[in-house]
Order: structure tokens, then sequence, then C-alpha cells
């Protein structure tokens, strides 16, 4: 979808990204994580989904603002993506079309880019999970593109209700795609690796026999709100 920018058509060469040292130990995390970590957002929406299993990656923010139907705009966005980073594309309008594949996704690992989160189509699925290059797209279609209409390269756009800007980080596995906003990812990280720390404590207390109803205090809650535990169903 089209972002409120300016209607001007721009390729961005130069975006701030954070340092490859802090992003890379987002993957470990995990998606689920990070997001819970920064207050349940960032969470683009589920019917974007992996065409592979067991990727997991965080990557720097290009963005793409294309035509439905052309795929113009992916080509020129490769001239300016880095080491670590992840390529977001959305359209102006809604697009089925398959605006990525293998050879789009050969170039782009040639420089290092870590994955596509695409709001439109991709094709050579097969060729794409061969090649372990990660996507998560809207669609699968063999439907070719045009590239004849002008767009942007790294403006601000929105993808799956969630705006994402040049240099937001990225992050992605087989539960989905959540974006952390560049100016709080030290934030966002030693929040997740805190909630990390207390999942494993918490593992280890489940592992133990204890109950979540009990150890999250939910058994409270439930006499609260006016559950009753009986033995025994009362009689009809």
């Amino acid at each position: 979808m089209l972002s409120p920018v300016s209607r001007r058509h721009l390729v961005v060469r130069d975006i701030p990204r954070t340092e490859l040292e802090i992003v890379d130990r987002f993957p470990s995390l995990g998606v689920a994580t990070i997001h819970e970590a920064q207050g349940r957002t960032g969470s683009i929406a589920p019917n974007i989904q992996a065409i592979q299993r067991g990727a997991s990656v965080a990557g720097n923010a290009v963005t793409v603002l294309s035509h439905p139907g052309d795929n113009m705009m992916i080509h020129a966005a490769i001239e300016v993506c880095r080491e670590g980073d992840i390529l977001v594309v959305t359209n102006d309008g809604p697009s089925t079309h398959g605006m990525f594949g293998e050879l789009l996704a050969t170039s782009l690992r040639t420089r290092g880019v870590r994955g596509l989160v695409i709001d439109a189509g991709v094709r050579d699925v097969a060729e794409l999970r061969t090649m372990g290059f990660p996507v998560w797209t809207r669609h699968v279609s063999p439907l070719g593109t045009e590239k004849e209409t002008p767009g942007s390269v790294n403006v601000p756009v929105t993808i799956g209700g969630v705006t994402v800007r040049p240099g937001d980080l990225v992050c992605a596995d087989d539960d989905g795609v959540v974006i952390v906003p560049r100016e709080t990812v030290d934030d966002c990280l030693a929040a997740s690796e805190e909630r990390l720390e207390r999942e494993k404590e918490k593992r280890t207390r489940l592992a133990a026999g204890e109950l979540t109803l009990d150890m999250d205090g939910i058994r409270e809650k439930l006499t609260r709100l006016g559950v009753e535990f009986v033995d025994r169903a009362p009689d009809e």
C-alpha cells in the first residue's frame, strides 16, 4: 500500500542502518518473543507467510514501493542493497503477480541480502527453496510482470498493516514477520533477551511439574472472575 509520502519517485541510496553485530543477535530470539517484548506491536498481517520452513533472519529494511504487476523498482533497489539487508516490497495497489523469482534472488544474495518480504506474489518457488533464499509473501503466482511504471526505493511503506521505514529492523521466521523501529532496536533487544531468560527458568519449572495455572496467577484470576473448581459436575 502507498504510505503518506511525496508523489515524487525516488531511489534513496543512503539510509541509516543498525550495526550487524546487533542485528545478528535477533534471529535466535524468535519473532514471537520480539513481538511480545516490544509490547505486542510490529507484527505484519499473518497472510504474508514463509514459502520455506526453518528460516530465521534479521536485517535492515530496504523498502520498495512498486506498481501492481510491475517489478521495475525491485531491479532498481538491488543496486542500493548492502550486506545484512532485507528487501521489503509493497505496491500502490493490490497485486497477485509473481514479482520476484530465482534470478532476482541470485542477484540479491550476491549483495548479501538476507531475504525478502513482499506484499504481492513470487514465483520459482522450488528454485528459491533449493537455493535457500528466505521469502515471506502474500501470494505464489506464475503471472509475469512489466517494467514500465515508476515507483520509489527507500521511502516509508505500509505492509500488512505496519509502517516500515528504511533502516528499520526486519525479523522473520516460521511464525511470521515483525518490524522493530530502528530507534528502539537496543531497547527491544534487551527486553527480548530478558524475556528469554525468564522463559528458560519457567521451562525448568514446567518440566518439574509445576502448572502455569499457579505460576502465572491464573487460578486466582479465574476465582475472581467467578470460575469454580469442583470435583464433579453438579447434577442437572
